[in-house]
């Protein structure tokens, strides 16, 4: 099938004032003529003509044509600007599928295409999803980073590095009766522990990648009837959650997304926490107290007028979390909490007041944990198997017993590396060792 010529349409479904539908494979050209477009145009110019079937004319279009290798998939292509109405794009498809000449692709096969002919890598192809799918300025900016080869550049340095340390490692099993270098095995391992403390330091930041590219998760957490659903709600601009003066009311996880500071945001509502009365509250509160435990960030909402905190709440108040005691224009005076050790944020659902700051709040924390370094960043979890894989590989170096469970352990790595890009080429190794040992002197 990969074969094929293939089309789709690669704008956006829907009324819009134009589409445009894409073309990849060997029949391109012959499929433009097949739609009468007369003389094909010359390459990535765009000319205006009608595309006809048996029944007529369909529409005027813009048609381009790029003729592989340079291309995006590296396949003959052809794009028809077309008006984006369902009718000319429903009967330009029937008259495509009409010629024989062509398929409606599968989804993602045009980039596919593109990472086979080597137009990208496998991280460019991810990098290329994030970008359709950015929400946010942050998204974007990773994602762009990603597609323009950031993560690819810096995966590649540490391929080549694992290839050359290879190349060492196969000379000291191969010619150990030749003379080698003084030192080289004690420089091959320095090199190996540098090469593994940097991997290291780049999963530890692969955690903040994937939170900016899936989004931040923030729990909102509390006892029943505090004002978190109204809260969430205030928060979205959007009645999300059902409000109730009986307790109890949220039964399950409610989500809704926020973009804070540029960021993504998963904003979730929870049950509240209290000895369950029945068996579907039961499960609604080991779900909140689940998301707790995975949540990046969580904020506990309190009842103003409480004058203790019940004590499974008080078990869920850390360091860490951010601490909101909702009901504020129900207060007398300025009574608060007395048993948190610390301040909480005074706010009211009903009236508004304090939500603001809330926003800020959370718009800081977002900011703190997600901001900073524009260093490449992985964005996902099997990017961050991956260089597991590839540091506890190089952490057995040099406990390897033998030199060939050395070079065994640095091949690994080197494997590992190689799948997150999809390029895995053990025979560079040989050309390292030819060159920096002169073997056949």
């Amino acid at each position: 099938m990969s074969g094929d010529t293939i089309y789709a349409l690669s704008s956006g479904a829907g009324l819009a004032g134009g589409a445009v539908v894409r073309v990849s494979g060997a029949d391109a050209d012959a499929l433009l003529v097949a739609l009468g477009v007369g003389a094909l145009p010359e390459a990535r110019r765009a000319e205006l003509r009608v595309l006809s079937s048996g029944d007529g004319p369909i529409d005027r279009a813009l048609v381009l044509r790029f003729p592989g290798p340079e291309s995006f998939t590296g396949e003959d292509v052809a794009e028809l600007h077309i008006h984006g109405g369902p009718s000319v794009i429903e009967s330009l498809f029937a008259a495509i599928s009409g010629t024989g000449l062509a398929r409606h692709s599968e989804p993602g096969e045009f980039t596919r295409r593109a990472f086979e002919n080597g137009k990208l890598d496998l991280t460019a192809a991810e990098g290329l999803a994030d970008l359709v799918a950015a929400r946010t300025d942050a998204q974007r900016r990773l994602a762009l980073r990603q597609y323009d080869g950031a993560l690819a550049d810096l995966y590649e340095g540490w391929r080549a590095l694992l290839v050359d340390l290879m190349g060492h490692a196969e000379a000291e099993i191969d010619f150990s009766d030749e003379e080698l270098p003084e030192g080289l095995k004690a420089k091959t391992y320095a090199r190996v522990a540098a090469l593994r403390d940097e991997i290291v330091r780049h999963m530890d930041a692969g955690e903040r990648g994937e939170r900016i590219r899936s989004g931040f998760p923030i729990v909102i957490l509390g006892a029943p009837n505090v004002g978190k659903s109204s809260i969430i709600n205030r928060l979205a601009n959007s009645e999300v959650a059902i409000v109730s003066e009986a307790a109890g009311t949220t039964r399950d996880v409610i989500e809704v997304q926020l973009n804070l500071g540029g960021f993504a945001v998963t904003l979730s509502d929870t049950a509240g926490i209290r000895d369950a009365r029945d068996d579907i509250e039961a499960e609604g509160v080991r779900r909140a107290e689940q998301r707790a435990a995975d949540a990046a960030l969580c904020v506990v909402v309190l009842d103003a007028r409480y004058e203790t905190v019940p004590e499974r709440i008080a078990a869920l108040i850390t360091d860490d979390c951010l601490v909101v005691a909702n009901k504020r224009d129900l207060l007398v005076g300025s009574d608060v909490p007395v048993d948190l050790h610390r301040e909480p944020l005074l706010v009211s659902a009903a009236t508004g007041e304090g939500l603001n700051e809330l926003l800020e709040r959370l718009t800081e924390e977002v900011r703190s944990r997600l901001g900073g370094s524009e260093a490449p960043l992985p964005t996902r979890q099997r990017h961050r198997e991956a260089l597991a894989e590839a540091a506890a590989a190089l952490a057995q170096v040099p406990e390897s017993a033998y030199p060939e469970l050395a070079a065994e352990e640095v091949r690994l790595a080197l494997r590992a590396i190689g799948r997150i890009t999809g390029r895995v080429d053990i025979d560079e190794v040989l050309d390292t060792v030819f060159r920096d040992f002169c073997i056949g002197k």
